[in-house]
């Protein structure tokens, strides 16, 4: 406590109103701010003979000045609170790290034919929002089960206005094609609204309009469309029978969870919508030591709620003090009333132990990561401004020898590492030599598409060993595909191709971003990017050394064996078949002259 601060003095100033105090150190800088329902009680508590809890002894050992402001009410304190922790993060008060907004599934209002998309930001839009989900994953899942029941658009506009023909997602079965007008405009409207209700959880009310348009079908005498609407109630049977939440309609909760061990917490929120969990996302919050788990829990309501759009029941894992004022405050701020629950039965107290597990779990792998491949995950998402860290990593690299025999290479790395099951090669045919943006864009291509059929999960970040133009054409290849919500970055190799040096590219931006060589960011990349380059080149040496066991002679019909060995004695050997010209291979008994065209033909490129 500075000298120069009289405490006693300044209590005296206070009211007993409502409000906002600031502590400064001596240089001014904000270290802790707190609400209070009570002014002068509140900070006068600080200054009191009892003092022993040791954060509040660190907080007051470098207090120098405080600060006050008064309001109107204690919800409107609340709010200041929030605002100004937001604003000065200040080191004594509880902050969530992970401030990034929620993803939701957007379906756009103003078209024909409208879109349901991968959404994060402000929710403005004119539409409906469905969320928050826990992560990109969870958005990713929603959306591919909703292309396969209900076979309706995630494509932009702009590649929809321009379709003169059905795309991929159509050949698939995971789009009615609409562009093209392969279904009518009631149809497809039908088909939005039961996807709409599939995402609110009301199934019985799409199963009623499915079984009523299979009956129309059936008695127009269209069995192959009657069969098509069977399927689709088989479909969604399955995935009812698959949830963890059956019964009644039951309100959207949020559950929340806060595990304390070896001074760092985990929060772990459990987010259920429409009667389904749609996942779980763990938080880390930054706290000193002697914060206690109660504060953590109603520092986090108040600052992820304030927001993010809170659900009508919140269950949490222990009291919290404030619990009527944020009651108050969620329930102004969002026009439904919020209901803050903690002594809970039967069904809830389930999900809150199952909370409380993640918690637990989720703070075990973050103390057992901190120089694991989580904590470069981690690194990694925050150098590239990604929303989070990526769990899954897929890298693609180039191998040939001299634009011979070209084989492309996908490596997989999630937080347990490499994820070997996953890795794929693919043989580039049809590419000019040494085209390595050209490879590039087929073995995107190759892979996406499989990923779009569900093959395996889609990645969050795509690294692509090359620079500009390796990136520009695997962007174009993820756009076409509508893979919009993949983070891409090439990896070009530094100066004189020492590790650390590397230069990494994103799309839209014209600098590229460096990373220091003794980042744990960047030695996961420079991991990443050589495996990749080992299983490339592993698989192009494969493939080169098969091609040098045979004879391309063998790939020319009506040339048999005798014949082949005889255009290799007369002419000493390949390269010499390869220079002579017709006349030439007329000479050799058995060529006659379509066949010595057609030999000339595949080494010089002429008509098939």
């Amino acid at each position: 406590m500075s000298a120069d601060f009289n405490h006693k003095q300044f209590i005296a100033t206070l009211s007993h109103r409502p409000g906002v105090y600031r502590m400064l150190d001596r240089d001014d800088r904000v270290l802790y701010v707190g609400k209070a329902r009570d002014l002068k009680k509140r900070v006068a508590s600080y200054f009191g003979k009892n003092v022993v809890h040791p954060k509040t002894q660190a907080l007051m050992a470098n207090v120098g000045s405080i600060e006050v402001t008064v309001t109107g009410t204690e919800q409107e304190a609340l709010l200041l609170e929030y605002n100004l922790i937001k604003k000065h993060s200040p080191r004594f008060n509880v902050l969530l790290k992970d401030g990034k907004s929620y993803p939701y599934i957007y379906v756009s209002s103003r078209q024909d034919f409208p879109r349901f998309e991968f959404h994060r930001g402000a929710r403005s839009a004119p539409g409906q929002f469905f969320g928050p989900f826990p992560g990109a994953g969870a958005v990713r899942e929603t959306l591919t089960q909703i292309q396969k029941l209900f076979s309706v658009r995630q494509c932009k506009e702009s590649y929809f206005a321009n379709r003169s023909r059905p795309c991929l997602q159509h050949q698939i079965k995971r789009c009615s094609a609409p562009c093209v007008g392969l279904v009518d405009r009631d149809s497809y409207r039908r088909d939005v609204d039961n996807a709409v209700l599939f995402l609110q959880g009301r199934n019985n009310s799409v199963l009623n309009n499915l079984l009523g348009r299979m009956d129309e079908a059936a008695a127009a005498q269209d069995y192959e469309q009657a069969a098509h609407y069977r399927d689709q109630i088989a479909a969604i049977k399955t995935i009812q029978s698959r949830q963890i939440i059956s019964g009644t309609r039951i309100a959207d909760t949020d559950v929340i969870a806060v595990f304390h061990a070896e001074g760092s917490f985990c929060v772990s929120s459990i987010f259920i919508r429409g009667g389904r969990i749609l996942g779980s996302r763990n938080v880390f919050p930054k706290t000193v030591p002697g914060t206690e788990s109660s504060e953590v829990l109603s520092a986090f309501l108040a600052q992820h709620y304030f927001s993010q759009p809170a659900p009508a029941e919140i269950l949490i894992s222990a009291a919290i003090d404030d619990r009527p004022v944020l009651e108050q405050a969620l329930t102004a701020g969002t026009g439904h009333r919020v209901v803050i629950k903690h002594n809970v039965r039967s069904r809830r107290r389930r999900w809150l132990e199952m909370a409380m597990t993640n918690a637990r779990e989720g703070l075990a792998m973050r103390l057992a990561a901190n120089s694991s491949v989580r904590a470069q995950l981690e690194g990694l998402g925050e150098v590239l401004h990604l929303d989070e860290p990526p769990e899954r990593i897929e890298c693609f690299d180039i191998s040939h020898t001299g634009g011979e025999s070209t084989v492309a290479a996908c490596v997989v790395f999630g937080p347990e590492g490499a994820v070997k099951s996953d890795y794929r090669r693919f043989n580039i045919r049809g590419v000019p030599a040494g085209d390595d943006p050209g490879a590039i864009a087929q073995a995107v291509k190759r892979r996406y598409t499989r990923l779009r059929k569900g093959e395996a999960p889609v990645p969050d970040l795509l690294l692509i060993d090359g620079g500009r133009t390796q990136l520009a054409a695997a962007c174009s290849v993820l756009e076409e595909l509508q893979f919009d919500d993949i983070a891409v970055v090439a990896v070009a190799k530094g100066a004189q191709r020492k590790a650390g040096r590397e230069k990494l590219f994103l799309p839209k931006q014209d600098r590229p971003v460096r990373i220091s060589a003794e980042s744990p960011a960047m030695h996961l990349v420079q991991q990443v990017r050589d495996e990749a380059h080992r299983f490339a080149i592993t698989g192009h040496r494969q493939r080169r050394n098969l091609s040098r066991k045979t004879s391309s002679l063998e790939a020319i019909e009506g040339l048999g064996p005798v014949k082949r060995r005889e255009l290799l004695k007369q002419f000493g050997g390949l390269q010499g078949v390869r220079r002579a010209g017709t006349e030439d291979l007329v000479a050799i008994r058995g060529i006659s002259r379509r066949l010595a065209q057609q030999i000339y033909d595949y080494f010089h490129g002429g008509p098939d």
